[in-house]
């Protein structure tokens, strides 16, 4: 009887794979496992951000506390497989059945998963299936690849047009063999792997690199053999592309959010432009609400570089993780990283894990918990006021306030989700508290400040 009771919660094990809808009230920590912590938990420097600097499973496993207590209850890691040499990055593939040493034991992975699990965080594991490692273009060494050993698995070599489709999807990434998803072997070795590692490994959901490489025909058929929730990135800030990709996947990384972002905090656009996108996403999108939305990642310089500015980085963060879509933070934000492109905005995160006192990690798990205590993947998103410099909207009963300026604005909120009398304080300062009048919300922004308000 025993073993029965065992052998069906394996079986429960196995399909605990998380659906699209089931993601919705998650927020992700997005980090490079090379180099989050290290396994044997040293903290000196890394010389050469262009290699392995030493993170690892075991390294990630000891230090969940320090994303968990910011109120992320997943972490995208990744890719896993073993890659060819210098791939600390994890997108140069070599052999997809074994894991990357250098990040530790397959042991190390499934112990780091069921730690995860006991916490109730959930892993997104990053997957590729659009090329392998940088073996040369003569694919002379493609015997080293496995499964996909020969020449015939790949797209004969070009390197890509960008302002053509068809060469978008058979050409060469940056030189790197691009696998032929019209070829049997290739197509189902794919789906096998991607099937396997899933149910293998108990994941819960997949982020998907190069999406725009591959027909979406393939996508589909790959989203139904993981099973879990997929996420695509579709690097290109329009919208319609992006959108045509939801429906043979789940969801996309939310690329043209990233650029209203940048647009509206960084080059100072009037919030006007925050009502059209969210107008344009809505017509375009199956559903918005499961949009990966970020402010920096792994291959664009960060927010702060060359733009030193927090008060504008702190309202970034904010709109993201309370604008629809599923929050996804890059480590380091909350460190106030400000490395430029790749390799740089890759640090090592280390040094500053025992740093959880500052400011930006403070301001971090503050709008994350906020997120969750409001549960605001629950309500419908209602633009509230919009000027050139201010922006208001809320869910259910959180209130949101942007200002994209470094002077002192005030307005009154006389669209609001309140009743008369009602009291509302922003999260980030206990006392500020203010009564909702017959006029409506009076909001004071100074200096480029962003206030997020629930009810006292």
């Amino acid at each position: 009887f025993m073993s029965l009771i065992s052998s069906i919660s394996l079986i429960g094990l196995a399909l605990a794979g998380h659906s699209a809808e089931e993601w919705k009230s998650r927020n992700i920590y997005q980090l490079l496992t090379d180099r989050f912590a290290r396994n044997d938990g040293s903290t000196s420097g890394c010389s050469n951000l262009g290699n392995y600097c030493g993170g690892g499973f075991v390294g990630l496993m000891n230090n969940l506390d320090y994303i968990q207590n910011m109120g992320f209850d997943a972490i995208w890691i990744s890719p896993i497989v073993k890659n060819t040499p210098g791939g600390y990055h994890g997108y140069w593939a070599e052999d997809f059945y074994e894991i990357n040493s250098h990040f530790g034991t397959e042991q190390d992975f499934v112990n780091l998963i069921t730690e995860m699990h006991k916490r109730d965080m959930w892993v997104m594991v990053d997957v590729v299936a659009n090329h392998i490692g940088p073996i040369g273009t003569s694919l002379n060494k493609v015997g080293e690849i496995n499964p996909f050993n020969q020449k015939s698995y790949y797209h004969s070599y070009c390197s890509i047009n960008w302002s053509n489709q068809w060469s978008i999807e058979n050409c060469w990434l940056a030189d790197l063999p691009d696998l032929d998803q019209s070829n049997d072997f290739v197509r189902k070795g794919l789906l096998d792997w991607i099937s396997n590692l899933v149910t293998k490994y108990n994941v819960d959901g997949i982020r998907i690199d190069t999406c725009e490489e591959v027909p979406k025909w393939f996508w589909s058929q790959f989203n139904d053999a993981a099973g879990v929730f997929t996420i695509c990135e579709v690097d290109n800030g329009s919208i319609d592309l992006n959108a045509g990709y939801q429906g043979s996947v789940d969801a996309t990384l939310n690329y043209p959010l990233f650029w209203l972002i940048k647009n509206l905090f960084q080059n100072g656009q009037s919030f006007y432009n925050a009502v059209n996108f969210m107008q344009q996403e809505k017509n375009s999108f199956k559903d918005i609400t499961v949009l990966g939305n970020f402010v920096d990642n792994h291959d664009n310089a960060r927010f702060l570089h060359n733009y030193v500015k927090y008060n504008r980085f702190k309202n970034a963060l904010a709109f993201s993780v309370t604008w629809p879509g599923i929050p996804i933070v890059y480590y380091g934000d909350e460190q106030g990283y400000a490395g430029g492109n790749d390799p740089n905005n890759r640090e090592i995160l280390w040094p500053n894990l025992g740093n959880t006192d500052s400011e930006m990690y403070q301001f971090v798990s503050k709008i994350i918990h906020f997120r969750k205590e409001m549960e605001l993947w629950k309500y419908d998103f209602v633009d509230r006021y919009h000027a050139d410099n201010f922006y208001c909207f809320s869910r259910g009963k959180a209130l949101m306030a942007f200002s994209n300026t470094d002077s002192n604005i005030h307005y009154t909120v006389s669209y609001h989700p309140y009743k008369v009398g009602d009291v509302i304080c922003n999260i980030f300062y206990a006392a500020d508290c203010v009564t909702v009048t017959t006029e409506g919300v009076p909001v004071y922004l100074d200096q480029g400040e962003v206030k997020l308000y629930k009810p006292k």
